[in-house]
């Protein structure tokens, strides 16, 4: 049994074995097929015409994620490393509400189930875990928080002093007519999104309309840099680290026999 219950740990959760790789790339298909038919269900025009072929499909994609929720529980040692992680969330999210479906099938709650099983939609999130540097772009991310707070501080400043010198400019008549809706316009441009419902008519206008899209492309580059340099930083600091292949725990060192976070133990590269 135990040997049973590591195979089933290096298939489901490991990605260096051949079974591992297959599993990975079944499941994947397996939930891109379960979004598409999420999507297309939402069309009223096949919804209405194909409605029990869509609930046949959505049962054996629920079935199935079941499965290898229950599995993925079976073949660890602690079963809330993965219950209480994020994708273990997920992947609850993923299968409830077809199951909740069941506890209201009255008619008149119709619109509780279809929000409920939008919730299904959550299946994409099931597709992070399977790309290789998500967790270290995550990382840089939350690393450099503190800088690109302080920058889009500052890009609010800049925006609401523009769109005030906007609306001092031009006026109700070019459609500035308040301070909010100059700042809109402020960040519509420098943004480069550029809507053209508002737009400057004078002279004067255009003058600080042409310098708010200098700005524009001046500090797009700016949070690029921030979480290049981030990652740059954190590639340094990996080596000699492996990953938990339950909890994901990162700062697990090379060599290790158990994860110091979760306690599952961990298949020899």
């Amino acid at each position: 049994m135990a040997n049973f219950k590591k195979k089933i740990k290096v298939i489901i959760y490991g990605t260096d074995s051949p079974a591992g790789k297959l599993f990975d790339i079944v499941l994947i298909l397996t939930i891109l097929l379960s979004i598409l038919t999420v999507l297309v269900e939402s069309v009223p025009e096949y919804s209405s015409k194909y409605f029990s072929v869509f609930s046949t499909v959505e049962w054996i994609f629920t079935i199935l994620f079941t499965a290898e929720y229950l599995l993925r529980i079976y073949c660890i040692r602690f079963a809330s490393s993965y219950i209480f992680s994020f994708y273990g969330i997920i992947d609850l999210l993923s299968i409830i509400p077809s199951y909740l479906s069941l506890i209201f099938p009255g008619a008149s709650v119709l619109r509780v189930i279809r929000v409920i099983r939008v919730l299904r939609v959550f299946r994409v999130l099931k597709l992070v875990q399977y790309v290789g540097e998500t967790e270290l772009l995550a990382s840089a991310l939350l690393a450099s928080k503190r800088k690109i707070f302080i920058f889009l501080f500052y890009v609010l400043n800049i925006v609401v002093i523009l769109g005030s010198v906007m609306y001092l400019i031009e006026g109700e008549k070019a459609g500035f007519d308040s301070i909010p809706r100059s700042i809109y316009w402020a960040i519509v441009t420098l943004t480069t999104v550029g809507y053209g419902d508002i737009s400057p008519v004078t002279s004067s206008g255009q003058a600080v309309a042409a310098l708010v899209m200098i700005i524009g492309y001046s500090i797009i580059a700016v949070p690029t840099g921030i979480v290049s340099s981030e990652l740059n930083n954190l590639s340094k600091n990996r080596e000699g680290y492996r990953d938990c292949m339950v909890c994901e725990y990162k700062k697990i060192k090379v060599g290790s026999i158990y994860c110091s976070n979760c306690g599952a133990h961990l298949e020899k590269r």
